[in-house]
C-alpha cells in the first residue's frame, strides 16, 4: 500500500481533482436518504468528497487513519475530522444516520471490519454506501489493459458479492446502487509505464524483470500521452433494519 502521508499533496490532482469528487459525492447522495442529517464518512482522505457531502446539509464527520490526509481534509472541513482507525471507529453505537467508505475496501485485507463497524455505528434505519469492484472499474478494455492483462493480480478485496457477504453477516440489508464516472483517471500509455515502474502495482516490485516487460509494451503503444477512457466506478448502499428515515434523495 502507498505511504498516503506522503501522497497527501499530489492526491487529489492525480485522481481525478474536483469532476471527480463531484460525480462521487453526487452519486453517493443520492443513495442516502432525505432526513439522515449525520453522516460519517471513513477513510475520508483529502476531505475532497466529505465537503460536497457536508454542503449538502449534512453533519458530516470524517475518520481517516492517514495524518497527512486529515490535515488536507482539516482544511476543507474544520472540526469536523479525527485520526482513527477505520476498523475500531472512535464513537458510540448508533451514532449516525449514514456510513460512506469511498475507495477502502480495496485496499484491507480485513475489509470485513470495516462493515462491521459501519453496522455498529449506524442508527437503525440508517445506510451504508461504498465502493465495490475498485479494480475491476479501471478495465475500460483499451490497448492498455490487454498489455497488463497478465500481470499477477491479488483477490479483490471490495468484490461486489464479497462485500454483499459481510453486509449480510452483519445484518445490513441491501438497499440500492449507483455508479459514477472517474473523471481524470483515464490512463495515457506513458503515465502507466511509469505508475508500473514506480511500484503502482503491489505484485509488480520496481525492478523485477516483468515489470520492466510490462512497462517497455506500455511505451510501445501508440498515443503515448492521450488518456484512454475514464473509468466507471460502482456504488453499493445497505440499510440496517429498522425504520426508514425517508425515501433515498433524488437521482438514486
Amino acid at each position: 500500500m502507498f505511504d498516503y502521508d506522503k501522497e497527501a499533496e499530489r492526491y487529489d490532482v492525480s485522481r481525478g481533482g474536483e469532476p471527480r469528487a463531484a460525480a462521487a459525492a453526487g452519486a453517493v447522495l443520492g443513495l442516502i436518504p432525505e432526513g439522515t442529517g449525520n453522516l460519517l464518512d471513513i477513510a475520508c482522505g483529502t476531505g475532497i468528497v466529505t465537503r460536497r457531502l457536508a454542503a449538502a446539509g449534512l453533519d458530516v464527520a470524517g475518520a481517516d487513519a492517514a495524518y497527512g490526509m486529515l490535515r488536507r481534509a482539516a482544511e476543507r472541513v474544520p472540526g469536523r475530522v479525527v485520526l482513527a482507525d477505520t476498523r475500531q471507529l472512535p464513537f458510540p453505537d448508533a451514532s449516525f444516520g449514514a456510513v460512506t467508505a469511498v475507495w477502502l475496501l480495496h485496499l484491507l485485507d480485513d475489509a470485513e471490519r470495516v462493515v462491521a463497524e459501519a453496522a455498529r455505528v449506524l442508527r437503525p434505519g440508517g445506510v451504508f454506501v461504498t465502493t465495490v469492484d475498485k479494480a475491476a472499474s479501471h478495465d475500460v478494455r483499451s490497448d492498455i489493459d490487454a498489455v497488463m492483462a497478465p500481470r499477477p493480480r491479488r483477490a479483490a478485496r471490495d468484490r461486489d458479492d464479497l462485500v454483499g457477504s459481510f453486509a449480510d453477516r452483519h445484518a445490513l440489508i441491501p438497499a440500492g446502487r449507483a455508479c459514477f464516472r472517474g473523471y481524470g483517471q483515464g490512463r495515457a500509455p506513458a503515465r502507466a509505464a511509469a505508475d508500473v515502474r514506480r511500484g503502482w502495482y503491489t505484485l509488480l516490485p520496481p525492478g523485477a524483470p516483468l515489470t520492466e516487460k510490462l512497462a517497455q509494451r506500455l511505451e510501445q503503444l501508440p498515443d503515448q500521452h492521450v488518456p484512454r477512457p475514464d473509468p466507471k466506478f460502482k456504488l453499493r448502499a445497505f440499510r440496517k433494519p429498522g425504520p426508514a428515515l425517508s425515501p433515498p434523495r433524488a437521482g438514486a
